[in-house]
C-alpha cells in the first residue's frame, strides 16, 4: 500500500515520528484484510461481532522517513492458531527496508473475549503466506 509522508506525519526535523508508523501499519494491515476479502464492518455486523486487536509487536526502526517520501507499506501473513495470527509488515522506501514489525493480532467478539478466527478467515488471509502484501 503505497503511503506519501506529509508534514502532519513529521516532528519538528522532518522525520517520521516514530508512533506514526503505526498508524502506517494499520493501514496496511487494514488494506491487507479487505484485498483478502475480509472487511472490518462485516465483521462488526457478523453474529457474533469480531473484531481484531493488536496482541503484541516487536518493531525495527531501520532508517527514517522524510517529509514528502514515497513509503510502500508490505504485510504478510505468517501463521494462524485459535484465536490469533501472526503477520510481518515491512515499510519500503525506494525498495529498501526502512521499519520492520512482527505483528500477532487476536481475534475478539463484541465484549473483547477471544474468539477462535472462523476458518473462512483464516483461509482468506493465508493465500498470502508465501508473497508480501502490496495491498493498494
Amino acid at each position: 500500500m503505497p503511503i506519501r509522508v506529509y508534514y502532519e506525519d513529521t516532528d519538528f526535523t522532518g522525520i517520521v515520528y516514530h508512533a506514526n508508523y503505526l498508524k502506517f501499519a494499520e493501514r496496511g494491515r487494514t488494506d491487507f484484510l479487505r484485498v483478502a476479502g475480509v472487511h472490518h464492518s462485516e465483521l462488526q455486523e457478523a453474529d457474533p461481532p469480531l473484531a481484531f486487536a493488536v496482541h503484541k509487536m516487536e518493531i525495527e526502526f531501520l532508517s527514517p522517513a522524510r517529509i514528502d517520501d514515497e513509503l510502500l507499506v508490505e504485510t504478510r501473513y505468517v501463521a494462524a492458531r485459535g484465536a490469533r495470527f501472526d503477520i510481518e509488515q515491512v515499510i519500503l522506501r525506494d525498495g529498501q527496508p526502512i521499519w520492520r514489525a512482527m505483528v500477532r493480532a487476536a481475534c475478539i467478539d463484541g465484549a473483547g473475549r477471544p474468539k477462535r478466527m472462523p476458518v473462512s478467515i483464516i483461509d482468506a488471509i493465508g493465500a498470502y503466506v508465501s508473497e508480501p502484501s502490496q495491498s493498494r
